[in-house]
């Protein structure tokens, strides 16, 4: 099953999973999976459908050729839904491992957004 998330080249089907917590790293996941979707690198998708096992996010997700985690922490939250859904995760990027500091602050600036992104895309 296709979940019509191609990149850019038209050939590979991925899935984006930001984790979406609650601390700045993950807004930061999110806005760095809306990002990589307007760039073409593959397709945001819903996290909590995976985790809630709602039968059309779970086929999107292996009908996927890669599943790429964004989680904003070493928590690991969002890869761990996947863990416990029985999905293959073939890319984990951890928000924190690309330098940004773990806090409370919703009030994002948009060089730490787009510095995160760089970093993203080179991983990707």
């Amino acid at each position: 099953m296709k979940c019509g998330c191609e990149c850019e080249c038209g050939s590979e089907i991925v899935g984006i999973y930001p984790c979406s917590g609650s601390a700045n790293v993950g807004i930061i996941s999110n806005q760095l999976a809306i990002e990589l979707t307007k760039a073409g690198k593959g397709k945001m998708l819903c996290t909590s459908g995976i985790g809630a096992k709602v039968p059309g996010q779970l086929k999107s997700a292996e009908g996927c050729d890669r599943v790429v985690v964004i989680d904003g922490c070493p928590m690991n939250c969002a890869s761990k839904i996947f863990k416990n859904a029985g999905i293959a995760v073939d890319g984990h990027i951890v928000v924190t491992e690309l330098g940004v500091k773990k806090t409370r602050d919703m009030d994002i600036e948009d060089s730490v957004i787009s510095e995160s992104l760089e970093k993203c895309v080179k991983l990707f």
